[in-house]
């Protein structure tokens, strides 16, 4: 049996997995949580999106979906899910790192997040400057993080996160 971390674009299958992943990872408040809402009944970008397996199990994923700030797109990461018992081992960052690089690719400009800025920093992420972008719920602005895929991407956006 191959016990070998294989990562591979998410498809539309993949889906029940990943959301019993999410529910074991964030529980049923989850879906309470202002950046939930901006991708409830809204697809994730499948080309941006990783998931990682071991044989046939999956461990991790990382969902890019497709949003506006202000009248400007942009991407927001997340969730980010590992299984419990392959965190620590760069799971999380190699799934961030896939969709960056895919992101760029693609010709978007700019990734944002809510999460730790201290993890999410080593990949590159910074928090968004207080009053730039603003999303439609509460969210802590400390939290508030974003990556410049192609530079001058944060300068020439700002306002509130919405749905595409």
């Amino acid at each position: 049996m191959d016990l070998a971390l294989r990562f591979s674009p998410l498809v539309p299958e993949d889906e029940a997995a990943v959301e019993k992943l999410d529910e074991r990872a964030f529980g049923p408040g989850r879906f309470a949580r202002t950046a939930y809402r901006l991708r409830e009944d809204v697809a994730p970008d499948y080309a941006l999106s990783f998931v990682a397996r071991v044989g046939t199990l999956l461990v991790g994923a990382n969902r890019m979906t497709p949003i506006l700030v202000g009248s400007t797109p942009a991407l927001l990461l997340g969730p980010l899910t590992v299984e419990p018992a392959f965190r620590s081992q760069g799971v999380g960052e190699a799934l961030m790192k896939l969709s960056l690089d895919a992101a760029r690719a693609s010709g978007q400009g700019l990734v944002l997040l809510v999460g730790d800025e201290e993890y999410y920093a080593r990949v590159g992420f910074a928090r968004a400057p207080l009053g730039k972008i603003t999303m439609p719920g509460p969210v802590d602005p400390k939290r508030l993080l974003y990556f410049e895929l192609r530079e001058g991407a944060l300068a020439a956006t700002s306002g509130r996160m919405r749905r595409l």
